[in-house]
């Protein structure tokens, strides 16, 4: 069937695509494209999802820092570059953890005094040669596989400090569901961390989109901002400007 054909185009070009864009552009209603999404799912050829279908398994499962940290490397440096960009000098600047805001880390170099707060132990190995860095490292519990800190005594200094921009790192983004991680404590002190930034920038390729995992960190609308890269279909930009989501590409 050549609408099941375009599906496939479709899907394969941009990993996620949701009902309501298949029903846009082939013209038939969201009952009729549920059905095929159906249909192709038990043939094999993509994964359903709430609202959607993916090419990839949409459940994110937990994998280790120096994994995650070989796939997607040129977009996620592109988008470390653009991030770094937006720090001022004499900022005050959160960052959480992941391999896309670990990259980070390696272009920030400030002329003046910035004050950079993190959970990331990976973050304070890069910054920690610069003299015109101070850094307050989050003390807590070591998540191996992250490399960075969880639990309560992060979240109680995160009570007593406040900063600019928050550089957030995650697993999946749906937009019923909303930002994920794989952790449920890492996910609470992403939220303590939101809660202390007046403005919250996530840093994620185009491959988290239409994925969500175990523990829900906040609805797409608690966020500023999403610098991603080319790979993020018209569809899903549309939908985050109009949630209010400024969207950077690189």
């Amino acid at each position: 069937m050549k609408r099941h054909e375009i599906i496939l185009q479709k899907i394969a070009k941009q990993k996620h695509i949701e009902v309501l864009e298949l029903c846009e552009a082939l013209e038939v209603s969201a009952v009729t494209i549920r059905k095929d999404l159906k249909l192709l799912e038990k043939k094999g050829l993509l994964y359903r999802t709430h609202g959607g279908a993916s090419l990839e398994n949409p459940y994110i499962n937990e994998r280790a820092v120096v994994e995650k940290e070989k796939i997607s490397v040129e977009e996620k440096n592109g988008i470390a570059q653009a991030a770094a960009k937006l720090i001022e000098e004499y900022d005050s600047i959160m960052i959480a953890s992941g391999t896309t805001v670990q990259a980070l880390s390696k272009f920030i170099n400030p002329k003046e005094k910035l004050t950079v707060i993190t959970a990331s132990v990976y973050v304070v190995l890069h910054l920690i040669h610069n003299k015109n860095i101070e850094i307050l490292q989050l003390g807590g519990y070591i998540r191996h596989s992250s490399a960075s800190v969880i639990g309560s005594y992060a979240a109680q200094i995160l009570s007593n400090v406040s900063c600019s921009k928050l550089f957030l790192g995650v697993d999946g983004i749906d937009f019923d569901y909303g930002l994920s991680t794989t952790s449920l404590e890492e996910a609470q002190l992403n939220q303590k961390m939101l809660a202390s930034a007046q403005r919250t920038i996530v840093l994620a390729d185009s491959s988290k989109f239409g994925k969500k995992s175990f523990a829900k960190i906040c609805d797409i609308s608690d966020i500023n901002e999403i610098i991603t890269d080319s790979g993020i279909s018209s569809f899903n930009k549309k939908k985050l400007e109009e949630k209010g989501v400024k969207v950077t590409i690189v």
